[in-house]
């Protein structure tokens, strides 16, 4: 299990500081009914997520993931090697379209209609942003197959799953958790932290794409040669 985790955390860590996220919550915290909204995106960002974890480990199951008790499958490198290359250049394509100016990023428009989402099109977009966004969702399925390729009992797959949504849930959990003590008095903070992220959101996700990719550039290369 040990091995399993080591393999994850920096995947969980990158999803945990992926910026427009925690944008969104912010955004969504903003809004009139900003305390059940709050809830229900962090419920839904951890189902989404514990979902599309779950499905990876379901699909694998306990049999498909090593050829030998301590050698992952080859399928494993395969997936590792393919999301590896789709995340560095996911961080090269972001990194060259990175603003010059870092005051001159914009946010994407359908952040614009978050006010105006009822509580149950909030849960919707948290589901959607953990489970299907195109950035997110190739660090999750790496995640899960790291976790399915250790070998590891149904159980501690379950755990090792729990432990890496619990952190890769930490950076919305902040937010809320500043909101949720400081009320009203937590909106300048936080609207601090709205605009720190919004400036440097594509830099950080491209960096943050770019290193984790190699790393599973490296593993897929390691299983498959090994």
């Amino acid at each position: 299990m040990g091995q399993a985790l080591g393999d994850v955390l920096g995947l969980a860590a990158a999803v945990a500081v992926s910026p427009l996220p925690i944008i969104a919550m912010i955004l969504v915290l903003a809004t009139p009914r900003g305390r059940l909204n709050g809830v229900l995106f962090a419920v839904g960002w951890i189902i989404g997520l514990s979902v599309l974890g779950g499905a990876v480990l379901a699909i694998v199951g306990p049999e498909g993931s090593s050829s030998t008790s301590s050698q992952p499958a080859t399928w494993v490198g395969g997936l590792k090697l393919a999301l590896g290359g789709l995340l560095v250049l996911f961080g090269l394509r972001l990194w060259r379209r990175r603003p010059s100016d870092a005051s001159q990023a914009r946010l994407p428009k359908w952040m614009a209609t978050i006010d105006r989402l009822t509580p149950s099109k909030v849960f919707g977009l948290a589901v959607t942003l953990a489970a299907l966004n195109a950035k997110n969702a190739p660090l999750t399925i790496a995640a899960g197959a790291s976790i399915a390729s250790a070998g590891l009992p149904v159980g501690q797959q379950i755990a090792s799953l729990a432990i890496f949504v619990l952190i890769g849930s930490l950076g919305l959990l902040a937010p809320l958790g500043v909101f949720l003590i400081g009320g009203d008095r937590a909106r300048t903070t936080l609207g601090g932290w709205r605009d720190r992220a919004a400036r440097h959101n594509v830099a950080v996700m491209a960096v943050l794409f770019f290193v984790i990719g190699l790393k599973l550039l490296g593993d897929g290369i390691s299983i498959l040669t090994s």
